[in-house]
């Protein structure tokens, strides 16, 4: 018979994996101010170290720090809202340490230099075959959390026969199914090309195909890292901001929406790429401007949730309710400035997304100032609230300091628009992307420097905002007074689930669906590098 507590079993696991990927993000965030550093000229310059830090930069905040903080994440709110233990302790625990030794093995040759391939890794640039392996482990680690995320929700339906599986356990589920189907194109190519390659099994490898079976992770993935702030937003913060979600059925739409169609549209960061047809390419790029209605949705459902608990809390006119909110809440806060992120960075996708106006930009300094902004900025900044709002739960204490808190917020959201704007800038002003320094000597190079200038202050500010986080957590963790409440509350909808179709309960169905929309957008691109002898192709539509 299960003790009454049990269910509070992932409590440890959670808290280590938040600290592995804060951790990560701290050493991460220290290399990222070199390079803005070293871009400026404020620095001696050198490419090799210059391309290692970025690789291992890279390659902490992309893999190390989302995987541990999305498997703390689902974890904790598996157990807790279930009210259930984790379905095999140890084979999660497992999990944790096979993850975080593929870490440690692909450490080592990216600080050594010896595998400065961006966290893209595409070829035909090579890294020494230990990352190569380390980040397969990180990766097979992952799927055991997967696993268990799948478990729990199964074993909770047959214990709870007919009722709503908990809107935030439905949520990790479903992107525990989104990262098992997207994990399955950077798996292919890293056990059958890559690895084999680098270790001079085989002479050469496909480079066109090894793309295409990297862009199959490389946009869902980013959806993968943004499922946890989606369901945070949805699941906590309208309570915690003083009121009621407005739709449990949109947030599982939302939810279902990301999983089904995020995955196939990969290639629409091969837009300039040869080896695949532009019929494949315009309908990646149809893909892509659908996965915005559910963002849509969401920020619908979100702002409403934030105006029903500013009315609640006595909020009036066309506007006063804004003031109303709880925002002295940390997590309340994270979310309110994720939104204005969000916005921005959503204009800025909606133009890479585009299959001619991506043409402007492409491998210019726009990408990477779009991408710190949207990941970086409005899915890291709700890590941070859910960090605070997690660990006075865990450990029993609360935080030393609310206001401190909200200051490190206002500071990753401050310093992330003044590194990101100018990167947007710049990269229309024609800075290419992947450079480790500018030695031109033109009007246009001139026209860089101010931008660059702001770039290192805003960098600067994050580093602050980083290391503050790290520092608010620990003095939590070690000095915080006793935290009476430690269990966790979910946000109530407006109208409480008393039946829910089985399709917006499950995910039988929609995995079909995604099997069956991967075929159609990916079967053939692959298929074709093994039929058709042509390194480029050819599509049914003769392109």
């Amino acid at each position: 018979m299960e003790k009454v507590m049990d269910y509070k079993n992932g409590d440890k696991l959670s808290i280590s994996s938040y600290w592995v990927g804060l951790l990560a993000f701290a050493v991460a965030s220290i290399l990222g101010v070199y390079q803005v550093a070293e871009r400026a000229g404020f620095i001696p310059q050198s490419a090799e170290l210059y391309f290692a830090s970025v690789s291992t930069h890279g390659v902490l905040m992309g893999f190390v720090l989302t995987t541990f903080v999305i498997m703390g994440f689902g974890y904790f709110t598996a157990c807790r809202s279930l009210k259930q233990p984790l379905w095999n302790s140890k084979l999660a625990w497992f999990g944790f340490y096979l993850t975080l030794f593929g870490v440690v093995l692909a450490a080592y040759p990216l600080l050594t230099g010896q595998a400065s391939v961006m966290f893209t890794f595409y070829p035909p640039l090579a890294a020494h075959p230990v990352f190569y392996i380390g980040a397969t482990l990180l990766v097979v680690g992952s799927w055991v959390w997967v696993l268990q995320m799948i478990m729990m929700t199964l074993t909770w339906k047959k214990n709870n026969p007919g009722e709503a599986v908990p809107l935030v356990q439905f949520g990790n589920t479903a992107n525990a199914l989104l990262w098992a189907w997207t994990s399955i194109g950077v798996a292919l190519e890293v056990l059958f090309q890559l690895i084999p390659w680098s270790l001079g099994w085989i002479d050469e490898i496909d480079v066109a195909l090894a793309r295409v079976l990297f862009s199959w992770t490389l946009h869902a993935i980013v959806y993968f890292w943004l499922f946890p702030a989606y369901i945070a937003m949805y699941t906590l913060m309208p309570k915690l901001a003083g009121g009621r979600l407005f739709s449990d059925e949109m947030g599982r739409i939302s939810f279902i929406m990301l999983l089904v169609i995020s995955v196939p549209i990969g290639m629409h960061h091969l837009y300039m790429d040869p080896g695949v047809a532009a019929g494949w390419k315009f309908v990646h790029m149809l893909g892509t401007f659908a996965v915005m209605i559910p963002t849509l949705l969401t920020g619908f459902t979100i702002i409403a949730s934030m105006e029903i608990a500013g009315r609640l809390r006595g909020g009036t006119g066309l506007f006063g309710w804004i003031a109303k909110i709880n925002w002295k809440n940390p997590l309340v806060l994270s979310v309110g400035l994720a939104l204005l992120m969000l916005t921005l960075g959503g204009f800025g996708g909606a133009i890479n997304a585009a299959y001619s106006m991506n043409a402007m930009v492409h491998n210019t300094q726009w990408i990477t100032g779009h991408f710190h902004l949207i990941f970086a900025g409005t899915v890291i900044i709700v890590y941070m609230g859910t960090a605070y709002h997690f660990w006075p739960k865990i450990t029993g204490r609360k935080l030393v300091s609310d206001a401190h808190a909200r200051l490190q917020l206002w500071l990753w959201m401050w310093g992330m628009f003044i590194l990101t704007i100018p990167w947007h800038y710049i990269g229309l002003l024609g800075q290419p992307r992947r450079i480790s320094s500018m030695p031109y000597d033109t009007p246009l190079v001139e026209r860089w420097d101010l931008h660059e200038l702001l770039m290192v202050v805003g960098g600067v500010i994050l580093l602050v905002s980083a290391l503050m986080l790290i520092v608010n957590l620990y003095l939590a963790q070690t000095r915080g007074s006793k935290e009476d409440n430690t269990e966790l509350e979910l946000s109530i909808p407006v109208h409480p689930v008393v039946a829910i179709p089985k399709i917006l309960n499950g995910f039988a169905l929609w995995n079909w669906v995604i099997f069956i929309y991967l075929i159609v957008s990916y079967g053939y691109p692959i298929l074709h590098f093994f039929i058709s002898g042509d390194s480029v192709g050819v599509t049914p539509w003769g392109v």
